[in-house]
């Protein structure tokens, strides 16, 4: 065998030995595997806290060394779960991976790009959409607070992201915090209808921003309501259909009949 084929096979075999050890990390069960997914978590956390901040901080001079920081943590994450991944080009095809990428571009072009900055907050839809977050809940006995969880986090990431959006479209020349957080007050005020009038914003735009922020944000507080208040379901998925809502005494699925074993809280 050449010198060139031994080498090309002992790449292959250390790109698949480090493609077992990142599936291991991010898909195992074992006390590493879960150490290491929850110091993802926070990392993720402190990542989109950056993301909510960035409005107030961008204009202090260590401001794009930590953006620089953020777009390598974000792409080196980026690959691990592609190769930790058993199908590439599904989890290309998913659309927390294209929120992802666009988020990656906004770190990396932070001037060209810098009025589409704040749907970096997306990041957090994306985190919510990740098996890694719920595990450590229902490992914990919290499975049936999920769907509420989801609803919860569908809002915040809505209100960011309308936040965003009112201060770079409307607010910019307020710069700091005073002009984020006058963008927020009309965020909530718009979301919650009770009313405003000392911070309206000018213009049909502003006033169709209001009206988009007012009929998607009752829409996302009758969701909370509706997961908070009807009654409790499991996620389980169907082996024969995939459907993985499901009544917490369900024998059989109720889409395709199919025999279930879902587990109780304490197994």
């Amino acid at each position: 065998m050449k010198a060139a084929e031994k080498d090309e096979l002992q790449d292959r075999s250390a790109l698949a030995r480090l493609r077992d050890i990142l599936r291991k990390l991010y898909h195992g069960r074992t006390p590493a595997a879960f150490r290491f997914q929850l110091v993802a978590i926070i990392i993720d956390l402190a990542i989109i806290g950056f993301f909510i901040a960035t409005p107030v901080i961008q204009q202090s001079s260590s401001f794009l060394w930590l953006d620089y920081s953020v777009a390598v943590l974000v792409a080196a994450d980026m690959v691990a779960r592609l190769l930790a991944s058993n199908d590439m080009l599904r989890l290309i095809k998913q659309p927390a991976s294209w929120i992802d990428i666009f988020i990656l571009l906004t770190l990396l072009m932070p001037t060209a790009l810098a009025n589409l900055g704040f749907l970096r907050i997306l990041r957090l839809w994306s985190l919510s959409r990740s098996g890694r977050l719920w595990r450590h809940l229902e490992m914990r006995g919290l499975r049936r607070w999920r769907e509420a969880s989801h609803a919860v986090i569908n809002l915040l990431t809505f209100l960011f992201v309308i936040t965003g959006f009112v201060y770079t479209f409307f607010f910019r020349t307020q710069a700091g915090l005073e002009g984020y957080i006058d963008a927020l007050y009309f965020t909530v005020a718009t979301v919650t209808t009770t009313g405003f009038g000392d911070i309206v914003l000018p213009g049909i735009a502003g006033k169709l921003t209001a009206i988009a922020t007012m009929i998607i944000g009752i829409s996302l507080f009758v969701r909370l309501a509706q997961a908070l208040f009807r009654p409790a379901k499991v996620f389980f998925p169907c082996p024969q259909c995939g459907l993985q809502r499901h009544e917490p005494d369900a024998v059989h699925c109720k889409a395709c009949g199919h025999l279930l074993k879902i587990p109780d809280d304490g197994d």
